[in-house]
Protein backbone atom coordinates (compact mmCIF):
# COMPACT_ATOMS: atom_id res chain seq x y z
CA UNK A 1 0.00 0.00 0.00
CA UNK A 2 1.36 3.33 -0.76
CA UNK A 3 2.67 5.61 1.89
CA UNK A 4 0.49 8.80 1.45
CA UNK A 5 2.68 10.72 4.30
CA UNK A 6 5.63 9.96 1.74
CA UNK A 7 3.88 10.90 -1.22
CA UNK A 8 2.22 14.37 0.69
CA UNK A 9 6.16 15.14 1.77
CA UNK A 10 7.42 14.76 -2.14
CA UNK A 11 4.01 16.62 -3.80
CA UNK A 12 4.91 19.00 -1.30
CA UNK A 13 8.35 20.07 -2.52
CA UNK A 14 7.41 20.03 -5.78
CA UNK A 15 4.56 22.70 -5.59
CA UNK A 16 4.79 26.14 -6.96
CA UNK A 17 1.88 27.21 -4.99
CA UNK A 18 0.40 29.77 -6.64
CA UNK A 19 -2.38 32.76 -6.80
CA UNK A 20 -3.34 34.59 -10.10
CA UNK A 21 -6.78 35.80 -9.47
CA UNK A 22 -7.86 39.18 -11.21
CA UNK A 23 -8.00 40.73 -7.68
CA UNK A 24 -5.23 39.67 -6.17
CA UNK A 25 -3.45 42.18 -3.66
CA UNK A 26 -0.59 43.04 -1.52
CA UNK A 27 -2.43 41.05 1.00
CA UNK A 28 -2.93 38.11 -0.72
CA UNK A 29 0.69 37.73 -1.97
CA UNK A 30 1.92 37.90 2.12
CA UNK A 31 -0.75 35.06 2.68
CA UNK A 32 0.34 32.96 -0.10
CA UNK A 33 3.90 33.27 1.36
CA UNK A 34 2.99 32.84 4.78
CA UNK A 35 1.17 29.52 4.25
CA UNK A 36 4.50 28.13 2.04
CA UNK A 37 5.96 28.12 5.51
CA UNK A 38 4.90 24.75 7.20
CA UNK A 39 5.80 21.69 9.75
CA UNK A 40 6.82 19.44 6.59
CA UNK A 41 8.95 21.41 4.54
CA UNK A 42 8.01 23.98 2.02
CA UNK A 43 7.08 24.53 -1.95
CA UNK A 44 9.71 25.17 -4.51
CA UNK A 45 7.85 28.11 -5.38
CA UNK A 46 5.62 30.86 -5.02
CA UNK A 47 3.38 31.86 -8.18
CA UNK A 48 1.94 35.28 -8.75
CA UNK A 49 1.18 38.05 -10.81
CA UNK A 50 4.23 40.39 -12.00
CA UNK A 51 3.22 43.27 -9.87
CA UNK A 52 3.32 41.24 -6.82
CA UNK A 53 6.85 39.61 -7.22
CA UNK A 54 8.25 42.31 -5.14
CA UNK A 55 6.29 41.50 -2.35
CA UNK A 56 6.38 38.05 -2.02
CA UNK A 57 10.17 37.85 -2.55
CA UNK A 58 10.35 40.51 0.69
CA UNK A 59 7.87 38.42 2.41
CA UNK A 60 9.25 34.87 1.90
CA UNK A 61 12.82 36.37 3.16
CA UNK A 62 11.09 37.94 5.88
CA UNK A 63 10.20 34.55 7.00
CA UNK A 64 13.33 33.53 6.32
CA UNK A 65 11.95 31.06 3.63
CA UNK A 66 15.04 32.34 0.87
CA UNK A 67 15.12 29.22 -0.88
CA UNK A 68 11.74 29.59 -2.00
CA UNK A 69 11.71 30.71 -5.51
CA UNK A 70 9.41 33.34 -6.79
CA UNK A 71 7.93 32.52 -10.23
CA UNK A 72 5.65 35.00 -11.95
CA UNK A 73 3.94 34.84 -15.65
CA UNK A 74 3.97 36.27 -18.62
CA UNK A 75 1.82 36.70 -22.47
CA UNK A 76 -0.87 35.35 -19.82
CA UNK A 77 -3.10 34.39 -20.18
CA UNK A 78 -3.95 34.25 -23.61
CA UNK A 79 -0.91 33.36 -25.29
CA UNK A 80 -0.38 36.27 -27.72
CA UNK A 81 1.65 35.82 -30.76
CA UNK A 82 3.76 39.11 -29.81
CA UNK A 83 7.42 38.22 -28.98
CA UNK A 84 8.04 41.83 -27.88
CA UNK A 85 5.24 41.94 -25.35
CA UNK A 86 6.35 38.44 -24.02
CA UNK A 87 9.46 40.08 -23.82
CA UNK A 88 8.79 42.82 -21.74
CA UNK A 89 6.52 40.86 -19.82
CA UNK A 90 9.38 38.58 -18.71
CA UNK A 91 12.19 41.47 -18.55
CA UNK A 92 9.60 43.32 -15.60
CA UNK A 93 8.94 39.96 -14.00
CA UNK A 94 12.71 39.52 -13.21
CA UNK A 95 13.76 43.28 -12.90
CA UNK A 96 10.87 42.60 -9.73
CA UNK A 97 12.62 40.04 -8.53
CA UNK A 98 11.47 36.63 -9.96
CA UNK A 99 13.56 33.67 -10.47
CA UNK A 100 10.94 31.87 -12.47
CA UNK A 101 8.65 32.96 -15.31
CA UNK A 102 5.76 30.69 -16.96
CA UNK A 103 5.35 32.16 -20.00
CA UNK A 104 2.21 30.95 -22.46
CA UNK A 105 3.15 29.74 -25.97
CA UNK A 106 1.29 31.29 -29.03
CA UNK A 107 -0.63 28.12 -28.83
CA UNK A 108 -3.44 29.56 -30.99
CA UNK A 109 -0.12 30.89 -33.91
CA UNK A 110 1.00 26.81 -34.19
CA UNK A 111 -2.92 25.93 -34.63
CA UNK A 112 -2.70 28.11 -37.07
CA UNK A 113 0.17 26.55 -38.76
CA UNK A 114 2.56 29.02 -37.87
CA UNK A 115 5.28 26.76 -35.25
CA UNK A 116 8.12 30.05 -36.12
CA UNK A 117 6.02 32.17 -33.52
CA UNK A 118 6.05 30.02 -30.56
CA UNK A 119 10.12 29.45 -31.16
CA UNK A 120 11.36 33.09 -31.36
CA UNK A 121 8.89 34.27 -28.83
CA UNK A 122 10.62 31.73 -26.37
CA UNK A 123 13.86 32.04 -27.62
CA UNK A 124 13.97 35.99 -27.41
CA UNK A 125 12.29 35.40 -24.04
CA UNK A 126 15.11 32.64 -23.26
CA UNK A 127 18.31 35.39 -24.06
CA UNK A 128 17.10 37.94 -21.35
CA UNK A 129 18.99 38.04 -17.89
CA UNK A 130 21.49 35.66 -19.11
CA UNK A 131 19.42 33.36 -19.72
CA UNK A 132 19.93 32.68 -15.46
CA UNK A 133 16.42 31.96 -14.91
CA UNK A 134 13.90 29.44 -14.76
CA UNK A 135 11.96 29.89 -18.19
CA UNK A 136 8.91 27.55 -18.39
CA UNK A 137 5.98 27.39 -21.63
CA UNK A 138 2.66 27.07 -20.61
CA UNK A 139 1.28 25.04 -23.89
CA UNK A 140 -2.41 25.33 -23.03
CA UNK A 141 -2.69 21.76 -23.99
CA UNK A 142 -6.81 21.37 -23.34
CA UNK A 143 -7.05 24.18 -26.23
CA UNK A 144 -4.22 22.22 -28.24
CA UNK A 145 -6.15 18.83 -27.91
CA UNK A 146 -5.01 16.77 -30.94
CA UNK A 147 -2.02 14.80 -29.04
CA UNK A 148 0.30 15.43 -32.43
CA UNK A 149 -0.12 19.30 -31.24
CA UNK A 150 0.91 18.46 -27.80
CA UNK A 151 4.07 17.25 -28.97
CA UNK A 152 5.07 19.48 -31.44
CA UNK A 153 4.28 22.04 -28.82
CA UNK A 154 6.59 20.48 -26.45
CA UNK A 155 9.50 19.45 -28.68
CA UNK A 156 9.20 23.28 -30.23
CA UNK A 157 9.59 24.74 -27.08
CA UNK A 158 12.57 22.08 -25.72
CA UNK A 159 14.50 23.39 -28.48
CA UNK A 160 13.80 27.26 -28.01
CA UNK A 161 15.43 26.65 -25.00
CA UNK A 162 12.82 26.30 -21.99
CA UNK A 163 13.86 24.53 -19.03
CA UNK A 164 10.42 23.17 -18.23
CA UNK A 165 6.90 22.59 -20.26
CA UNK A 166 3.95 23.67 -18.69
CA UNK A 167 0.39 22.20 -19.27
CA UNK A 168 -2.03 24.80 -18.41
CA UNK A 169 -2.87 28.50 -17.51
CA UNK A 170 -5.78 26.66 -15.33
CA UNK A 171 -8.14 29.79 -17.27
CA UNK A 172 -9.56 27.48 -19.63
CA UNK A 173 -12.34 24.81 -19.64
CA UNK A 174 -9.61 21.90 -20.10
CA UNK A 175 -6.76 22.28 -17.88
CA UNK A 176 -4.16 19.11 -17.13
CA UNK A 177 -4.34 16.04 -18.05
CA UNK A 178 -3.16 12.85 -17.87
CA UNK A 179 -3.31 12.22 -21.38
CA UNK A 180 -1.48 15.68 -22.57
CA UNK A 181 0.93 15.12 -19.98
CA UNK A 182 2.20 11.66 -21.01
CA UNK A 183 2.53 12.94 -24.22
CA UNK A 184 4.47 15.62 -23.13
CA UNK A 185 6.59 13.25 -21.19
CA UNK A 186 7.57 11.66 -23.66
CA UNK A 187 8.63 14.37 -25.88
CA UNK A 188 10.95 15.39 -22.69
CA UNK A 189 12.18 11.61 -22.75
CA UNK A 190 13.11 11.42 -26.63
CA UNK A 191 14.85 14.93 -25.79
CA UNK A 192 17.19 13.27 -22.86
CA UNK A 193 15.01 14.30 -20.19
CA UNK A 194 16.54 17.75 -19.94
CA UNK A 195 13.81 19.40 -19.60
CA UNK A 196 11.02 19.85 -16.78
CA UNK A 197 7.87 19.23 -16.97
CA UNK A 198 4.72 20.98 -14.79
CA UNK A 199 1.13 19.92 -14.36
CA UNK A 200 -0.99 22.98 -13.66
CA UNK A 201 -4.94 23.40 -13.86
CA UNK A 202 -7.31 21.68 -11.89
CA UNK A 203 -5.18 19.74 -9.60
CA UNK A 204 -6.98 19.78 -6.50
CA UNK A 205 -6.23 16.85 -4.66
CA UNK A 206 -3.13 14.67 -3.35
CA UNK A 207 -5.05 11.46 -5.22
CA UNK A 208 -5.12 13.52 -8.67
CA UNK A 209 -1.48 15.17 -8.26
CA UNK A 210 -0.53 11.39 -7.84
CA UNK A 211 -1.32 10.84 -11.01
CA UNK A 212 1.03 12.92 -12.67
CA UNK A 213 3.78 12.11 -10.40
CA UNK A 214 3.44 8.39 -11.61
CA UNK A 215 3.22 9.44 -14.86
CA UNK A 216 6.39 11.23 -14.35
CA UNK A 217 8.15 8.04 -12.55
CA UNK A 218 7.09 5.11 -15.40
CA UNK A 219 8.11 7.45 -18.23
CA UNK A 220 11.60 8.90 -16.76
CA UNK A 221 12.61 6.89 -13.91
CA UNK A 222 11.53 7.46 -10.13
CA UNK A 223 14.66 9.71 -9.81
CA UNK A 224 13.47 12.26 -12.07
CA UNK A 225 10.85 13.67 -11.01
CA UNK A 226 12.66 16.22 -8.51
CA UNK A 227 12.02 20.01 -7.90
CA UNK A 228 14.15 21.03 -9.96
CA UNK A 229 12.36 19.13 -12.91
CA UNK A 230 9.19 18.36 -12.16
CA UNK A 231 6.25 20.62 -10.78
CA UNK A 232 2.54 20.75 -9.72
CA UNK A 233 0.82 24.32 -9.90
CA UNK A 234 -1.72 24.15 -7.34
CA UNK A 235 -3.41 26.39 -4.92
CA UNK A 236 -6.01 23.93 -2.97
CA UNK A 237 -4.04 21.25 -2.91
CA UNK A 238 -1.92 22.47 0.37
CA UNK A 239 -4.78 22.46 2.26
CA UNK A 240 -4.89 18.71 2.06
CA UNK A 241 -0.99 17.43 2.71
CA UNK A 242 -0.92 19.55 5.61
CA UNK A 243 -4.10 18.07 7.17
CA UNK A 244 -2.88 14.49 6.51
CA UNK A 245 1.17 15.61 7.47
CA UNK A 246 -0.28 17.14 10.66
CA UNK A 247 -1.87 13.85 11.88
CA UNK A 248 1.98 11.96 11.66
CA UNK A 249 4.89 13.08 13.24
CA UNK A 250 6.45 16.39 11.74
CA UNK A 251 9.31 15.99 9.42
CA UNK A 252 12.69 16.39 10.22
CA UNK A 253 14.12 19.61 9.38
CA UNK A 254 15.70 20.37 5.83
Amino acid sequence: MRDRAELARRVLATMDLTSLGEDDSPAVARALCAAARTRHGTPAAICVHPELVATARESLDALGLAQVAVASVANFPDGAGDPARAVREVRRALAAGAGEVDVVFPYRALMAGDEACGATLLARCRELHGGRYVLKAILETGVLADPALVARASAIAIAAGADFIKTSTGKVAVNATPEAAATMLRVIQAHGGRCGFKAAGGIRTLDEAAVYLDLADDILGPAWAAPQRFRIGASKLLAEIQSLLDAGPASPPG
